[in-house]
């Protein structure tokens, strides 16, 4: 017995998979799709006029074939030719043929525009909302799936645009028109013709059901694959895999989702394959049957030659666009699946918005340090459910669960220009705290204030530019030390550049590269070291220029000498602004105006570090563990007074 193909394998198990058979749109998504076509009104009604026009034209060609044999060449002696008539009919294709072209390219032209026009709408859309997600959304979906809907099914949405206007609307009109000359020729002949319609539309169904099947698993598959390509041909991620001796591995499951993608495709080629089969053998018996019946009818002088011959060109002009309609269930359900993903992330709820009446902090050297206080406030972390998608991960399920909560009722005070340190064990709460100044999640209870406002209050934008943070881990994008800063504030020259590298302890160390400014730092920075990243990300907080600083252990995985680099640096950072220090080294904290223990979710100690270690409690434990046979450190912050 020979082996089962695979494209055979696949298509019994798309048949099988309860995900795929059993998915249907969501109601309003047709209605959603076309709203998006809202702003085009008028090139679709251009579009839909050349159509008819090209329609038209296309129709009047058969006829003037009959009128060159039955006008022209004369059908039978003894009436004889006119070449007069025959060289103004012969004009006269000719004219329709440029002119049929002509409308064409003005068709595509438009349907593409519009096209594309969609493609740019749906991209900027999701762009733009995927940005003002809350942060745990990105904690939760993987960057290859939202790049597979920014991409593929983006591109899938644009056939309901360019696919269905140029092949349904156009084809439909075409069928119309086309059936309406047949009817007038003979209506006997055509009606005949038509009877075969039952077999390509057969065929039609059953391959548009079998496709639908498939087109969600494709591109559940393609999102899994864009998944991996993302993380694997990421710096950290190659790394992860070459030091763990996985290429061989990451290799072989590539392969295997390939290979299912292939298969796919390949089941997809068979699908195709077999209705074009199907519709060549319904053509040809059409075909026979004119030529058949017609013919006779023109020996019995019923019907004309001429007529036969116009009635032979429409059939010929009739099942293309019987093809292109009667895959339109396919292509219309497939650009519909695209939108019902693109939609799913453009409907889930963003992070909160400015409230009404929201207004901004004061902005410049002027408004000066500004005090941070937080109120009696709690907080828990999103659910799953709440901020992202089991289709955004194909073959993982999200589960709602309870909100756990991480902060029960914190209180402090932040004066404008201290420092004020938050220490404490992992997992307790301290980074969490950090995220709330500028409104990356929204507490639950209590309420946070910058300047003494309640930052929902302030607008967004006013609050983020009063906010900088230099994070354990500083994200640099894959491109130039300037650009890189000039994230910070665009419009900052190089001479201000200059200055925040020197205040970062960078400037000798950027002065030196032999591209200066424009050295490009990798992918995530890698091509920097740790310390280098750090002081980086320091300089462009300089920059900004924020009247609050928050820093989250900017220290705890650098080397010592880096770490006196970067304490130096952030000595910089501190001057006239308020901080908020998370530290994990105790040591870099000890001049801080007052220090924080924070402890399952609450601020279990507080007062400067005397004053905590004659306390001998939490504080005084960490400090005497860390402190352990450790020479002393400078601390992070000079001291105040």
């Amino acid at each position: 017995m020979m082996p089962e193909h695979a494209a055979w394998r696949a298509m019994r198990a798309a048949a099988r998979d309860p995900s795929v058979t059993g998915a249907s749109l969501k109601p309003g998504t047709t209605r959603r799709a076309l709203a998006l076509a809202g702003r085009y009104r008028g090139k679709l009604t251009m579009f839909l006029i050349l159509v008819l026009a090209n329609a038209l034209a296309g129709a009047a060609t058969p006829l003037l074939y009959r009128a060159v044999i039955d006008d022209g060449i004369g059908s039978s002696p003894p009436r004889s030719a006119h070449p007069g008539v025959i060289m103004v009919l012969a004009i006269a294709l000719a004219a329709l043929a440029v002119i049929g072209a002509g409308l064409a390219l003005a068709q595509r032209y438009i349907s593409a525009r519009v096209g594309e026009g969609i493609i740019y709408d749906l991209r900027t859309k999701v762009f733009a909302h995927v940005q003002a997600m809350p942060l745990a959304f990105f904690t939760q979906s993987k960057t290859g799936a939202l790049v597979s809907r920014l991409d593929n099914d983006v591109l899938g949405a644009q056939q309901a645009f360019t696919s269905v206007l140029s092949n349904v609307v156009g084809s439909g009109l075409t069928v119309v028109i086309t059936l309406a000359a047949m009817l007038f020729l003979s209506w006997e002949i055509t009606l005949l013709c038509l009877l075969l319609l039952p077999l390509l539309l057969f065929s039609s169904r059953l391959v548009g059901h079998r496709l639908q099947r498939i087109t969600r698993e494709s591109y559940n598959l393609n999102a899994a694959m864009t998944i991996m390509t993302t993380e694997r041909f990421d710096a950290a991620g190659a790394l992860l895999a070459k030091l763990f001796g996985r290429p061989s591995e990451e290799a072989a499951t590539f392969e295997q989702r390939a290979g299912r993608v292939r298969d796919i495709g390949v089941t997809s080629a068979l699908y195709s394959q077999g209705f074009l089969v199907s519709l060549t053998l319904v053509a040809s018996l059409a075909a026979a049957l004119v030529y058949g019946l017609g013919g006779h009818m023109a020996a019995l002088g019923i019907l004309s030659v001429g007529t036969m011959v116009a009635l032979a060109s429409y059939l010929n002009r009739l099942f293309a666009p019987l093809t292109a309609l009667s895959n339109a269930p396919v292509t219309v359900m497939s650009a519909l699946v695209s939108f019902e993903r693109v939609f799913e992330v453009l409907d889930l709820p963003p992070q909160a918005v400015d409230r009404p009446g929201a207004r901004p902090l004061p902005r410049g050297p002027s408004a000066g340090a500004l005090s941070v206080e937080f109120e009696h406030v709690s907080f828990a972390y999103p659910s799953p459910s709440e901020v992202s998608l089991a289709s955004l991960t194909p073959g993982s399920t999200l589960e709602s669960g309870p909100r756990r909560e991480v902060l029960h009722d914190v209180s402090f005070i932040v004066e404008p220009g201290q420092t004020v340190a938050l220490v404490g064990p992992s997992g307790a709460g301290k980074t969490t705290i950090s995220h709330l100044v500028p409104r990356l999640y929204d507490v639950d209870g209590g309420a946070v204030r910058v300047g003494g406002t309640d930052v929902r209050d302030i607008t967004l934008e006013s609050l983020r530019s009063a906010v900088g943070m230099v994070t354990q881990d500083p994200h640099l994008f894959h491109d130039t030390i300037r650009a890189n800063l000039l994230y910070a504030r665009p419009e900052a020259s190089d001479e201000e550049i200059w200055s925040v590298l020197g205040a970062a302890q960078l400037g000798e160390m950027a002065a030196n590269l032999p591209e200066g400014l424009d050295t490009v730092v990798g992918d995530r920075g890698y091509r920097l070291s740790g310390g280098e990243k750090q002081r980086v990300a320091i300089a462009r907080v300089l920059l900004k220029a924020p009247a609050v600083v928050l820093l989250d252990e900017a220290t705890s995985h650098l080397d010592s000498e880096s770490e006196q680099a970067v304490q130096r640096a952030l000595s910089s950072v501190l001057v006239g602004r308020t901080a908020l220090v998370i530290a994990h080294r105790l040591s870099t904290v000890l001049a801080a105006d007052e220090i924080l223990v924070v402890s399952g979710g609450r601020i279990v100690e507080r007062g400067r570090h005397d004053e905590l270690v004659a306390l001998d409690g939490l504080y005084a434990e960490l400090y005497r563990t860390q402190l352990l046979g450790e020479g002393p450190e400078a601390p992070l912050v000079p001291p105040s007074g």
